[in-house]
C-alpha cells in the first residue's frame, strides 16, 4: 500500500528504524537525507523527477560519489516502505581505489608514539585502550563491549548490526588487562569506564585520542578508532595473507569490504611499482 512521500511518513518511517535497530548514526545519516530531500520537494514529493532533480542537486553540492549513493541507498529504503519501489534511484558507479591515501594511513612508528607518549604520561587507561584497539580490531562502538568477564575468558561476544561474533584476545593483551584491571579494582562490566565508574562512549574516546595525537606530534587527522581497526587489518594481512580468516575476525560479511582494509598505501604501491624494473633510469 503506497503512502505520501512527506513529513508523516518520515516519522512512520523513523520509527521502523528502531524498530528493525538501525545503529543510531545509520538513523541520524538516513534522517538528515531523507529531511533534505523533503526540504527540495517542498514538503511532499510527488514524482519520479523530483528524486532525479534531488539526486542532481546532491552531485551539484560537490559531494563525493560514495556520500551521494550514500544518500540514494537511504532515499531507496524510504521509497520502498511508502511502496513506491518503481521509483528507485541508480547509484553511481565508482572505480574503486587500489591504494589508500598515504595522508591518512597511520603507520606502526606513529601508533608506537602514540602509545609510548601515553606511557610516559603514567595514563595506563589510554594505554590499554589503545594496544586492545589495534591489537583486536574492535570498532570505536565495541570498546564498551570490552568487559572484565570477557578479559578472564580469553574472548569478549561482541553484538553489532544484528550480527553476533566472538572477539578473540590474544594471551599478552589478556594478561595486561587483568592487571590494569586488578590495579583498577575493576571486578565486573566493561573495562574502560569513566572516573564514575561509566562505560566511554564514542565521543569520549574520540577527544582523549585526539588530545594524545597532539601531545604525540602525530597528526590528530590520523588519530580515530577506525584507524587503528585499518592499522589491525593491515599488520595482520601482512603476516598472515588469510583475507577469509580476516574478514571473519573484523566482522564482516563480504571479503570485497575487507580488502578495502588491506590496501596499501600510494607510497608503497608506487615502491612496488618502482621495483619491477621495467622503467629504465636514463
Amino acid at each position: 500500500m503506497k503512502t505520501a512521500l512527506d513529513e508523516r511518513a518520515l516519522k512512520r518511517f523513523q520509527r521502523e528504524m528502531d524498530e528493525r535497530e538501525y545503529s543510531t548514526p545509520t538513523k541520524r545519516k538516513y534522517t538528515r537525507t531523507l529531511e533534505m530531500l523533503l526540504e527540495y520537494a517542498g514538503g511532499k514529493v510527488k514524482g519520479k523527477e523530483t528524486l532525479i532533480g534531488f539526486k542532481s542537486h546532491l552531485k551539484e553540492q560537490g559531494l563525493a560519489p560514495s556520500t551521494v549513493n550514500g544518500a540514494i541507498v537511504a532515499v531507496n529504503m524510504f521509497l520502498g516502505f511508502c511502496g513506491y519501489n518503481e521509483w528507485h534511484l541508480r547509484t553511481q558507479k565508482i572505480q574503486h581505489r587500489s591504494f589508500r591515501d598515504s595522508s591518512q594511513e597511520l603507520t606502526e612508528e606513529e601508533f608506537r608514539m602514540l602509545v609510548k607518549t601515553a606511557r610516559d604520561s603514567g595514563d595506563e587507561r589510554m594505554v590499554m585502550m589503545l594496544e586492545t584497539g589495534g591489537g583486536t580490531g574492535i570498532r570505536v562502538s565495541e570498546y564498551a563491549l570490552i568487559t572484565v568477564e570477557g578479559v578472564e575468558a580469553g574472548k569478549s561476544v561482541i553484538v553489532c548490526k544484528g550480527k553476533t561474533r566472538e572477539v578473540l584476545i590474544p594471551d599478552v593483551l589478556c594478561k595486561k588487562l587483568k592487571e590494569y584491571c586488578n590495579k583498577r579494582n575493576i571486578t565486573s562490566g566493561p573495562v574502560f569506564v569513566t572516573r564514575s565508574g561509566k562505560p566511554l562512549n564514542r565521543s569520549n574516546i574520540w577527544k582523549m585520542y585526539k588530545q594524545l595525537a597532539e601531545k604525540a606530534g602525530v597528526d590528530p587527522a590520523k588519530v580515530f578508532p577506525h584507524n587503528f581497526r585499518h592499522l589491525f587489518a593491515a599488520t595482520y594481512y601482512k603476516e598472515n595473507r588469510d583475507i577469509v580468516r580476516l574478514a571473519d575476525i573484523l566482522g564482516h560479511s563480504s571479503i570485497e569490504t575487507t580488502r578495502i582494509y588491506t590496501m596499501h598505501s600510494s607510497e608503497e604501491q608506487r615502491r612496488q611499482m618502482d621495483r619491477l624494473g621495467l622503467v629504465t633510469a636514463s
